[in-house]
Formats: C-alpha cells, sequence, structure tokens
C-alpha cells in the first residue's frame, strides 16, 4: 500500500436489531481497532468512524416480534451495542447511528445528485404482495427455497446456508413471513442503480485493487463474470429514509444505499461536535481539515473491515455509487483503497445463529469474565478468520490463556520484575554498554520490522504470534543467561541482561498495545512509567533510566479454572433446548405455515427427539473447588440418576430436595469437575442473567413426559 496523508477507516454498522457476539467482533472490530491502534500509534493521521444501521427489515420483524415500535428497538439495541463495543475497548472516533438526522439528510442528498443526473432507471416491476398484510413484501419478509444449494429457509435478499445474494423472485415455494400465505406479484415503481450499464467502470476499479484478498476479489469476479444487473435503490417500506422526490410516498431508500453512506454522516457528525467544542472519543491523533478531506483527497485512503456477507455491498454498490456520485463534481469522493473482508467464526461446531441464540454475546461476556476483556482480544486475534472460516472453543480459549497469556506473557513479565527487585534493589541498573546501541537493535529488529508489514498487510493473526513469541524469547533468554546464578561471579553481566530484560518488557507493551491496550498498560505500571512510553518513537532511555524505581510485580493474567469453561460450554448446550422449546410453544400456525414470530429453525421431528421427563431432586451437594456447581441425585421416573448444574449461586441445596423439575434423559453424558452428568435440568433465564426451575404448576408423577 502507498503513503497516504491521512486515513478513514470504517467498520461495518451492526444493525441494531439485537446484540452483537464474538463473531462480529472478530470480524470487523477488532482487526479494524487493532489496524487503527497501530497506525495511531506510528502518528498517522486516521479516523476511525461506526455507528448502528437503524434501518431495514430486519428492525421491523425485531420491532413486530416484540409488540413494540422500530424507534424502540433502536434505541435500546444502540446503547447495548455500543456500550459493548466501549467496554471491549474498540477506539472509534465516533460511533453514530443511520436514524439520526444528519445522516437522513446526507443519504437524501445522495440520492437526489445522482436522481438530478439521470443515474437511476425508473422501472414498474412485479413484486411480492402480501394480500392478507395489505403490503408489498421487503426481501427480508419472504421466505422460501434456494435455487443454488436447496435451503427450504432462505430469505428474499440471502441465503445464509450457501450465502447466495438473491432476489426475492429467485426462491422456490415462497411464502410471506407477516401472514405464511403464498405472495402474489403485483405492479410497484422503484429507481434501480444500472449495475449493467457500470459493469466496465466497476471492472477497471477491481482490477486496479491487486493487493486484495482473494477471497474478496474472488467474489467480485465472480458477480462480474455472472455480468451484473440493475438493483433497485428504493423500497416499498415505511421504516427508514424516505425517497425524496414526488410521487414517492411509502418508499424508502434500500438499506444497503443508505447504510455505507452511513460512515460519510458519520464522519461529518464528528466533525460537527469538533467544531461546536463537543468532547469526541479519541481525537488527538486527527491532525487536518473536515469531513471532505478525508472523504474527497486523492491523498485519503478508505478501508473497510467487513464479514464476507458484504463485500458485494462494500466492492461493488457503494464504490458504484461514489462513482455515479463523482460524475461532474470538483472534489470526488475516494473509492476503497482496500476491503480486507474477514471469513466467519463457528462456535463449538456449529455456525454462530443469532436466530438460535447459539453465540458467545459481547455484554454476557463481559458480566461472566469482567475484566478479562484482552484475554477475548487475544483469543479471538489467535484465531481469526482472515483467510477461511475458523472456530471458537471455550476449551481452546481456555488452553490459549492459560498456556499462552498466563504462562508466557504474563510469567515473562513477573520474572523480569521480581528478579530486578531480587539483584537490582527494584530499580533499572546501570550498565557499560551504551543504552543507545540497546534501543537501537530493539528499533531496528527484525521483529519490529516484520511487525509493521504483516500489520499494513492486514495479517493480524500471524502478528499476535509474532508478538507473543518475544516472550516466548524473553523466558528462553532468562534460562540460557541464568541470571540467579551468574550474580555470584558477574554482578555487571547480570545487570546487562536484566536492562535488556527491562527494554523488552518495555517494546512487548508497544507491541502489544494495538492488539491488548489495558495488558501494555499493566506493563507499563509495573514499569512505573507513564502511558507516554507507549509511544513507539519515544527513546526507551527516556523511560528506562538508571536507578528508575519499578513497582512490584502482579499477576497480569489469572488462569481459567475448568468449572469456568464447563458454565460456557452448558450455557449454549442449555441456550439450544430452551430455545427449541420456546420455538415450539411461539410458533402460531394458520393453514400449515407459521405467522410472526417466525422462526425456521426446527422442526416437530427434531423436538421430538427430546426425550423431556419431570423428575424429583432428592439429593443435592456442592461440587468442591467450584462456586456455581452442584451436584444432584434425580428421581427420573427411569432411574435415579446424577446431574451436574451451574445453579449454586441461585440455590442452595438444602432448599431444593425434593422439588420437581424438567430434565432431558436422553443427553448424551459428560463429564465435568470428573463427575459423570447424565442428563439437563431445564431453567429459565431472566434479562439479568438469573435461573430458575421450570416446573409442573401441579404434582406429576416422576417419569412423566413434557410434551
Amino acid at each position: 500500500m502507498k503513503d497516504f496523508k491521512r486515513y478513514i477507516v470504517t467498520s461495518a454498522l451492526p444493525y441494531a436489531n439485537g446484540p452483537v457476539h464474538i463473531g462480529h467482533l472478530a470480524g470487523a472490530y477488532l482487526p479494524a481497532d487493532i489496524y487503527v491502534r497501530y497506525l495511531r500509534m506510528k502518528g498517522e493521521d486516521v479516523l476511525f468512524v461506526c455507528g448502528t444501521d437503524e434501518h431495514g427489515v430486519p428492525i421491523t420483524i425485531r420491532a413486530k416480534k416484540e409488540g413494540i415500535k422500530p424507534q424502540e428497538v433502536v434505541d435500546k439495541y444502540h446503547e447495548l451495542i455500543k456500550k459493548s463495543f466501549e467496554e471491549f475497548g474498540i477506539s472509534f472516533d465516533i460511533f453514530s447511528r443511520t436514524s439520526n438526522q444528519i445522516h437522513h439528510e446526507t443519504a437524501q442528498e445522495f440520492f437526489l445528485n445522482l436522481y438530478n443526473k439521470g443515474v437511476f432507471v425508473e422501472e414498474t416491476t412485479q413484486q411480492y404482495y402480501d394480500v392478507r398484510a395489505e403490503q408489498f413484501l421487503a426481501d427480508r419478509y419472504i421466505v422460501g427455497t434456494c435455487p443454488k444449494c436447496g435451503n427450504t429457509n432462505a430469505y428474499g435478499d440471502q441465503c445464509e446456508n450457501c450465502g447466495s445474494t438473491l432476489n426475492p423472485t429467485d426462491l422456490k415455494n415462497p411464502h410471506s413471513m407477516l401472514s405464511g400465505e403464498k405472495p402474489v406479484l403485483k405492479e410497484t415503481t422503484n429507481w434501480f442503480l444500472p449495475l449493467d450499464a457500470m459493469q466496465g467502470e466497476i471492472k477497471t476499479y477491481i482490477d486496479s485493487r491487486k493487493n486484495w484478498k482473494t477471497s474478496v476479489l474472488g467474489q467480485c469476479n465472480s458477480w462480474l463474470t455472472q455480468g451484473l444487473q440493475p438493483r433497485a435503490m428504493t423500497r416499498d417500506l415505511d421504516w427508514g429514509v424516505k425517497v425524496p422526490i414526488e410521487g414517492a410516498d411509502g418508499k424508502v431508500l434500500y438499506v444497503w444505499f443508505d447504510a455505507p453512506i452511513g460512515y460519510i454522516s458519520a464522519t461529518k457528525e464528528y466533525f460537527q461536535q469538533r467544531n461546536d467544542g463537543r468532547k469526541t472519543t479519541t481525537d488527538n491523533h486527527v491532525k487536518s481539515g473536515g469531513w471532505e478531506d478525508y472523504w474527497k483527497d486523492e491523498e485519503s485512503c478508505l478501508v473497510h473491515f467487513i464479514g464476507k456477507d458484504n463485500i458485494v455491498f462494500h466492492c461493488i454498490i457503494f464504490p458504484a455509487t461514489l462513482m455515479a456520485y463523482n460524475k461532474g463534481e470538483a472534489r470526488q469522493f475516494v473509492l476503497p483503497e482496500n476491503v480486507p473482508a474477514n471469513e466467519f467464526l463457528n462456535l463449538e461446531g456449529n455456525k454462530i445463529s443469532t436466530s438460535r441464540d447459539h453465540a458467545v454475546w459481547l455484554h454476557d461476556y463481559l458480566i461472566d469474565f469482567p475484566h478479562r476483556v484482552d484475554e477475548m482480544r487475544y483469543v479471538l486475534t489467535s484465531i481469526a478468520p482472515e483467510a477461511k472460516d475458523s472456530e471458537f472453543l471455550w476449551k481452546d480459549f481456555q488452553a490459549r490463556v492459560n498456556n499462552e497469556l498466563a504462562d508466557i506473557l504474563g510469567n515473562y513479565i513477573k520474572r523480569v520484575v521480581d528478579l530486578v527487585h531480587r539483584y537490582c534493589h527494584g530499580k533499572v541498573p546501570d550498565i557499560h554498554k551504551t543504552r543507545k546501541e540497546i534501543e537501537e537493535q530493539f528499533n531496528t529488529s527484525e521483529t519490529t520490522l516484520l511487525l509493521d508489514k504483516l500489520i499494513r498487510e492486514f495479517k493480524f493473526r500471524e502478528a499476535m504470534f509474532e508478538v507473543i513469541d518475544i516472550a516466548r524469547k524473553g523466558n528462553q533468554f532468562l534460562a540460557e543467561t541464568e541470571p540467579w546464578k551468574l550474580i555470584k561471579t558477574d554482578a555487571e553481566k547480570v545487570n546487562e541482561i536484566l536492562f535488556k530484560s527491562l527494554t523488552t518488557c518495555l517494546m512487548l507493551a508497544r507491541h502489544l498495545y494495538p492488539f491488548m491496550p489495558n495488558t501494555a498498560k499493566q506493563i507499563i505500571h509495573q514499569l512505573k512509567l507513564e502511558n507516554d512510553a507507549l509511544d513507539y518513537y519515544s527513546p526507551i532511555s527516556n523511560h528506562l533510566k538508571y536507578n528508575h524505581p519499578i513497582n512490584g510485580s502482579f499477576i497480569i493474567f489469572n488462569k481459567i479454572t475448568d468449572e469456568e469453561v464447563e458454565i460456557q460450554i452448558q450455557k449454549l448446550e442449555d441456550k439450544k433446548l430452551s430455545n427449541a422449546v420456546e420455538e415450539m410453544k411461539d410458533e402460531k400456525v394458520s393453514d400449515g405455515k407459521a405467522i410472526l414470530p417466525f422462526k425456521v429453525t426446527t422442526t416437530f421431528d427434531e423436538f421430538s427427539k427430546m426425550d423431556i421427563r419431570i423428575g424429583t431432586i432428592l439429593e443435592a451437594e456442592r461440587v468442591p473447588k467450584t462456586e456455581k456447581l452442584l451436584k444432584l441425585l434425580i428421581d427420573t421416573g427411569i432411574d435415579k440418576r446424577t446431574v451436574v448444574s451451574g445453579i449454586a449461586e441461585f440455590y442452595k441445596p438444602e432448599d431444593i430436595i425434593g422439588k420437581q423439575v424438567c430434565i432431558l434423559v436422553n443427553l448424551a453424558p459428560r463429564k465435568i469437575k470428573g463427575i459423570e452428568s447424565n442428563g439437563m435440568i431445564l431453567m429459565a433465564e431472566n434479562s439479568n442473567g438469573e435461573l430458575a426451575f421450570i416446573n409442573p404448576s401441579k404434582e406429576i408423577d416422576n417419569g412423566g413426559s413434557v410434551k
């Protein structure tokens, strides 16, 4: 990538129809944050913008499901998402929202610019209409069979099974999510972006981006090979940015037309706040101009961080929109310089699914693992799905935290600090070898140069390995030099060894900062330095001065226990069961078809495989050396069996003996803390994470089936 005067970096706008999970974090937000933090450390002029996408059908579906207005939905989830990102240290300069007036005005101005230039093609087409609901159906309100993979639960705009982008009329056997009825085709007028007429220009642009990921270029070229088709930029919907022309009542801008413009409106809002004297997030590194300097200057670099499901919108549709806008303009929008889209992160053997609640939600993780943000940042970076889908496993999470962070990184920092206190009175030692020589060795080291190359090429997974390898080699250096033995014969050599080790600790903090900012600051604290020591260009000698006292050591990373991991695994299992039960309970049927709330996640046959029975707790005791686990003996009417359940923080053992519960009896046995657990207790969970038994309203014989 060539040198640029400034950078505008974006992460995909998350839909404000639910919380965010670790798949989102690994795909678009953590990689962007690492990149931005690194650029800032190197003194680059960079602006990092994002915000919630608050339009589109997923919002209206959530509102209908919860029986509230769309605005109430987006208000709720905007705050939850924003807080989750803040607590995970995602350092946006601004986190805006597309429901803001400045966004509506910006998106409408974009539409009018293209409309007045005659770019759009006005077409009257046949669109699906729900006669019973008396409204046209947006793409996501239509479900049917994917023509490419046969998935019977594909949406009208995309098949989530094979990832194909679709049009509603592509679906086989379509039906409405509003009524369950088969929709009819009815005429409506919309405005189309003629991508077919722009294919040559778009292809030239894609061909010029030879440094893009192979997967990104492959998807773009696949679209181009098939031949681009006109795409409607307006929709018949009552929620979104109103189409700003006469005769467009009841129509809004297509969410994928207005959402990327959200990056521009957020930038405008950032500078508006700045000019008004309002506090912005991290604007001390932003050096120049106003919003147009970032978006309309050939020396500006635009980088989009997204997941692979958003490639076509960021690499073809949004650039095409910018190209159309630029025609005849004195100052022209820059096109994306790079779009380092990631693949998907899976979870415990299955795809992450928001509809099935098969996910690790960021806000839930923060409750269960407070003050362990960097541990998750580290693991997600280490398994980042940069080139192919990857998988998050709780056992792997535990192993990486314990073996790599605690035993290698944390152990190295503690060893160095303890040795300095033991042999140098807790102060930076004096050495005869010039500090400048040692400092230059670090600043020009192969690792430092390699990290710069890897991060600028978006290879964060590999870069993270190189950083941890510094600590690994640091431990090896101490083992080989054995200062605890050498102190008896060569104290001067020990001083040199420990000064080098302290320098390594400082460089580790600097290299870690983009990936694990809290950890970097903890290392700096142990060295009793200020945060300015993290400045890449600040001489080491300015901080590790002779006789500088350092703080005592402390443990940076506590190990993850087996109990903590088992609880998380059990929570996912519990969600699978409760989700299946809830779906069967909530599903409403009309003429054999489900209506809202519409859930296409299981079948009756699948649910029938679960053998759920009434049982009575005969014995209960705490599992030793755990805080949340109880060992229960339950009479299931079939037998008396042991079940380990993570309910100790909600129930005392003596209070639940004799209580009737619902138990899944045909669950495969699992060992938890060395105890074989044969079944699972069904529990209800409220919004605060508190658990309660699900039991019959009157006494039922043990072994009674739950249907």
